[in-house]
């Protein structure tokens, strides 16, 4: 059962959950979840984890994915793309290389917390900045106009 729950969790990788494997191998549903990830465990199944690792190197070495590998076959279609004239696939492709080669970074910042936990100086700042990063659209008061911040309009229609 084990070797099966490896085999399933490698060849279904990333379109079925580990549980899923794990039931499909002959584990109770019951206990399936908790199965799954102890079979995952080093500590518990080292035996089981080595297996998932060669399997994953063989499957690796059998479809040829490694890094050089991978990069040469980015650049081939980038220039079948470009031959074709389709210079939208060729972007794509020469970008998803400098993805691999580790040149561009995905990076998404999460900020928590409410307005009203601001303090009156830190609002301030906020308005300020979002006033002068859309000061193309906005008229911003006391820069040209003198205006009151009260008095604020679009220099776009709004529809």
């Amino acid at each position: 059962m084990q070797m099966k729950f490896a085999e399933l969790l490698i060849y279904f990788e990333g379109r079925k959950y580990a549980y899923e494997c794990a039931v499909e191998a002959g584990y109770s549903k019951d206990t399936a979840r908790s199965q799954a990830s102890q079979l995952q465990n080093p500590k518990l199944y080292p035996h089981v984890v080595k297996y998932i690792g060669e399997l994953k190197e063989e499957r690796n070495k059998k479809y040829g994915v490694n890094y050089g590998g991978h990069l040469t076959e980015l650049a081939r279609i980038r220039d079948e793309a470009l031959k074709a004239r389709s210079y939208s696939a060729a972007t794509v492709a020469e970008k998803a290389r400098g993805q691999v080669g580790g040149l561009y970074i995905e990076q998404k910042i999460v900020r928590t917390g409410k307005i009203e936990d601001l303090s009156e100086e830190e609002l301030d700042t906020r308005i300020a900045n979002i006033m002068d990063d859309n000061s193309r659209i906005v008229e911003v008061p006391g820069k040209k106009t003198g205006k009151d911040p009260k008095e604020i309009k679009p220099k776009l229609p709004l529809a």
